[in-house]
């Protein structure tokens, strides 16, 4: 199945039906009067979440979403049929953006979720409804209510607790693979990911979901390489694993080309809490790894890890600080909750 977190997409809501303009007229029924129904409503444009995907390939074929118009009223006090509704169904985290791309409609990060994109028109009164005692025989109706038209982004966002990062060839995919059962394209040459992979990992009993994005380089928020494209796959995580080549020459340029993109990218990226590794140290001598460790935390002003993705040397000391990090996040996350709750039920009109 192919990659695809951003889509344009056109939707219409159906328009309501009108209303009619009919008499009854019965043999031996002196006074028969107004007996026109009212139109149908239309139908809305909705989208919902749903389990089982993590991709919006399907709207790269469809992109046109047409919801029924109703029916129009007819004699005999019949109401016209509802037209039926359009549902959209995507993958957990997707956003909904304006046509400006810029104006978010909604955040749908939980399976289940559903937001009503366009509502359906109203359908138009039929004249019995304008019957009254100095308008006995009216004849007018009111026309149902035009749908609505509008343009629409989908932006997926893949919900995943921790986010790797790195320079191209820092051993992501290599630590993905070891940790879970993805199955991430691994080579030695630069770019191997082209697009996000998500992998479930387990440590003492607990289990949190990694994704694995494609590398950056200096100059991705300018779109130099692959740019800065797949950034928002790791905006929901509660902590970023910032993983350094230790075979590079200069850990320390490295670790901050890094560092300057995601900030260039977002405030929001470049405040989470971060874990710094320094990979690859099987291919290091003791004396390089010390010094290359003592570089890298000074730099980064925190402790570094040392791990081994080919190896699996240090793996598990660094899946227990992840671990750490999002039960932290899980936990003030609750407390939010709990907060908000109790809030709501203290408030009074």
């Amino acid at each position: 199945m192919k990659f695809l977190d951003l889509t344009k997409v056109y939707i219409r809501s159906g328009s309501g039906g009108n209303g009619c303009v009919s008499f009854r007229r019965e043999k031996f029924i002196e006074y028969g009067g107004p007996n026109g129904g009212d139109g149908g409503r239309g139908g809305s444009v909705i989208i919902e979440t749903v389990d089982g995907l993590n991709t919006l390939i399907d709207f790269r074929y469809q992109q046109h979403f047409f919801a029924q118009n109703g029916q129009g009223g007819m004699g005999n006090n019949r109401t016209g049929k509802d037209g039926e509704d359009i549902v959209l169904r995507v993958p957990a985290g997707t956003e909904i953006l304006d046509e400006d791309e810029e104006t978010v409609i909604a955040d749908l990060t939980e399976v289940g979720q559903r937001f009503v994109l366009a509502k359906g028109g109203n359908g138009g009164w039929g004249n019995l409804r304008f019957k009254s005692s100095t308008n006995q025989a009216p004849r007018s109706a009111n026309p149902g209510q035009p749908g609505i038209d509008r343009t629409i982004w989908l932006r997926l966002k893949l919900i995943a607790d921790a986010g790797l990062l790195g320079l191209p060839n820092a051993g992501k995919s290599t630590f993905l693979s070891v940790t879970s059962n993805a199955r991430p394209k691994i080579a030695d040459y630069p770019f191997t990911t082209l697009h996000p992979n998500l992998g479930v990992v387990g440590i003492d009993g607990a289990e949190f979901v990694v994704a694995d994005i494609p590398g950056l380089i200096e100059g991705a928020s300018e779109g130099r390489g692959l740019g800065d494209l797949f950034l928002g796959h790791v905006e929901r995580c509660a902590v970023l694993l910032h993983l350094v080549d230790g075979t590079a020459e200069d850990v320390v340029t490295d670790y901050q080309t890094i560092i300057t993109e995601i900030e260039n990218y977002s405030d929001v990226l470049g405040d989470k809490p971060r874990i710094t590794v320094l990979n690859k140290v099987d291919s290091l001598m003791d004396e390089e790894i010390e010094e290359k460790l003592a570089a890298l935390q000074e730099a980064s002003g925190g402790r570094v890890y040392t791990m081994s993705g080919a190896t699996k040397a240090g793996v598990e000391t660094v899946l227990r600080a992840l671990k750490a990090e999002i039960s932290m996040d899980r936990l003030r996350t609750k407390q939010a909750e709990a907060s908000d709750e109790e809030e709501d039920q203290n408030w009074q009109p």
